[in-house]
């Protein structure tokens, strides 16, 4: 039996590299910080009023980096790009943005909202010190579900940052952020 040719990884990579270029949607112009900011107040408020507990949990967090709008779309290769915030103790400090790619069944495109707590100072002190944090490389993020009545119960959660995706109608279920980069950008 004879085997198929198998491509040399390096050109794999510039395919979904190419792939992810083509699929990944760019804006027009990049954001200023006070849309950035903007967003992330409406994100925030969005995540206060929706999710019981909400305000106490983002209150008592040492740090919170939020994305309004974190857009993904695919066609066999896919990616996503968004911009956003991180605050600490109600002001923002930094402007990020989240680029991630994926391989494999997808088709259409959709917009979400990413927000990342985190809850131990030193968890908070690593990811600003990085020039480029990679979720499920440089450190994990514990996606949160919300229990009966759409409540956060912050007895159980232990990880040092946690995330929560919403969707159009609210929270979102059955996602991964493994593979999301997120880098440090200047605004003006």
């Amino acid at each position: 039996m004879r085997q198929q040719p198998r491509l040399p990884v390096p050109c794999v990579v510039v395919a979904a590299l190419l792939g992810l270029a083509a699929a990944t949607p760019t804006p027009a112009r990049a954001a200023t910080a006070q849309e950035i900011d903007l967003g992330v107040d409406v994100a925030l408020e969005r995540f206060r009023s929706e999710i019981k507990g909400g305000e106490a949990f983002v209150a008592a967090a040492k740090g919170v980096l939020v994305f309004p709008k974190v857009v993904k779309a695919g066609f066999g290769i896919g990616g996503e790009y968004g911009e956003g915030a991180l605050r600490i103790r109600g002001k923002t400090v930094d402007y990020y943005s989240t680029a991630a790619a994926s391989i494999g069944f997808q088709l259409g495109a959709q917009v979400k909202t990413v927000i990342l707590v985190f809850l131990e100072q030193g968890a908070l002190d690593d990811f600003r010190r990085s020039s480029g944090w990679e979720l499920g490389v440089d450190g994990s993020v514990a996606l949160v579900t919300v229990g009966v009545g759409g409540s956060i119960d912050t007895t159980n959660i232990k990880d040092p940052i946690v995330g929560f995706v919403f969707g159009q109608k609210g929270l979102m279920y059955n996602l991964t952020l493994e593979g999301s980069k997120f880098t440090r950008i200047v605004r003006k």
